[in-house]
């Protein structure tokens, strides 16, 4: 069987083993001209046992795939700022592996990778703060367990305290850099600066130097404030994890999209809005054309992978404002407030264009995929949602039928079926498109009188 590591990217794999070897040199470096003091192995026991009390706080209320941030840096930079580089090499083993055996399994080499990245950043940044922060016999020459002789430099020295946020600003941005390389070699195709930093992760990075850096000054005045320390530092974790908790319930795990769920109550609140000031509004329903024959023949996780690139897609053909959902399988959902008919025609057709001529590259295959878009506007084609949604779907069903790879735009006399029974023909080389459940649900769950028989002529049009 194949080890998960040997499964990736060629640059991938390269990059791990780059990464490993010059952690493992640099550990093998500073071990050489290290020698171990016991106020030293006190204090890291004692940093490294409150990183382990955060991760059982962690454990308690569960990491899903998805959630990855907390603040072990609030452990981790104390390490770095106070002991031996040798230290801030070797933190992150123990605790990677606790977080291995007691929050969530992760394949191994990601694992490692994790800790590998962690301890070169911690080591450069203890490198840094040792040559530029202290001087000869204060903090480090001097450790001991209940007081440091030499605490008074963060205080009657300022710039120690500047030079030590540098340096935690240093550990944040060479951690996030040898990540961000690793996540691009894994997926070229994905931007830079979807990678980096956004705004959210701009604002969690300065949260966790913060307060590291308090820490730190808590730690070298003494290691028994750390147990005053603990308390909010676990507070603050278990803060963020529910935040991170409550947008991974928000979101598809597979595009990084509002699921069905939220862009419904999204969608909801939004029309409300446009009809109480009168604005306009529209609505896209896209559909990956001949989906099946990408899961068929390329297998689903290179499906998943095309999802992923759509979604992408999607991120810059629409504005912050827009309202963005994967609704189904391979189907997607657009709200654009603002937009009117010519508005919302121009961005379909845009986007149908762009993922028609954007193939995606996995593994030295070309994938190309096109999609069909239905189109239906606010007033013009219903009042709600759920009418906007029938509308939509109705009009989809034409581009489909149509040929597909194209846009259409809701029309009631073509696209409503008249009364009395229809006889529709079935040919082998055009089958109809098979009804999905998300079908159903957009279109009978909260559906009013006056758009039930848009409903029912959605069902007798499959």
């Amino acid at each position: 069987m194949q080890w998960p590591l040997l499964a990736q990217r060629v640059p991938l794999i390269g990059y791990f083993f780059v990464v490993v070897a010059c952690d493992l040199a640099l550990t093998g470096w500073e071990l050489a001209r290290t020698s171990p003091r016991a106020g030293q192995v006190a204090l890291f026991g004692a940093l490294l046992a409150c990183g382990a009390a955060c991760i059982e706080a962690t454990r308690r209320l569960g990491m899903p795939a998805g959630v990855s941030r907390d603040l072990l840096s609030a452990w981790w930079l104390p390490v770095a700022l106070l002991l031996p580089p040798v230290y801030a090499l070797i933190a992150p083993v123990p605790l990677s592996i606790l977080l291995q055996l007691r929050v969530r399994r992760s394949p191994i080499y990601r694992r490692v990778f994790s800790a590998a990245a962690l301890g070169l950043a911690g080591g450069a940044a203890s490198i840094v703060f040792g040559h530029f922060g202290l001087r000869t016999g204060t903090v480090r020459a001097l450790t001991s367990w209940f007081g440091y002789p030499g605490p008074e430099v963060w205080f009657s020295r300022p710039v120690t305290v500047v030079i030590a946020v540098g340096c935690a600003a240093l550990f944040s941005v060479l951690n996030a850099a040898l990540v961000a390389v690793a996540a691009h070699a894994a997926e070229p195709l994905v931007r830079w600066r979807d990678v980096l930093w956004d705004s959210e992760r701009l604002i969690l990075d300065v949260t966790e130097v913060c307060v590291g850096v308090l820490v730190t000054i808590a730690c070298a005045l003494s290691p028994v404030l750390l147990f005053v320390a603990l308390p909010p530092v676990i507070l603050l974790q278990r803060s963020l994890l529910h935040q991170q908790l409550r947008a991974a319930a928000r979101t598809d795990a597979k595009t990084g999209l509002l699921n069905a769920a939220a862009w419904q109550r999204e969608a909801d609140m939004e029309i409300s809005r446009m009809v109480r000031t009168r604005g306009s509004l529209a609505l896209l329903l896209v559909d990956i054309d001949h989906f099946k024959r990408v899961n068929d023949t390329h297998g689903h996780l290179v499906g998943d992978q095309v999802l992923a690139a759509l979604a992408d897609a999607f991120r810059q053909q629409v504005r912050d404002s827009d309202v963005v959902g994967r609704f189904g399988g391979e189907e997607f959902v657009v709200l654009l407030p603002g937009a009117d008919v010519t508005e919302a025609s121009k961005v379909a057709e845009r986007l149908r264009e762009q993922v028609a001529a954007t193939p995606v590259m996995l593994g030295g295959v070309e994938v190309r995929v096109t999609v069909s878009v239905g189109v239906a506007v606010l007033g013009q084609h219903a009042d709600d949602i759920p009418g906007l949604l029938a509308s939509a779907d109705l009009a989809l069903y034409r581009a489909k039928e149509s040929g597909r790879n194209q846009v259409r735009l809701f029309d009631e006399a073509a696209d409503l079926p008249a009364p009395g029974p229809r006889l529709i023909a079935i040919t082998p080389a055009d089958p109809p498109r098979p009804r999905r459940s998300s079908d159903a649900q957009s279109l009978v769950i909260d559906v009013d009188d006056d758009a039930e028989p848009v409903a029912v002529a959605a069902d007798q049009e499959r």
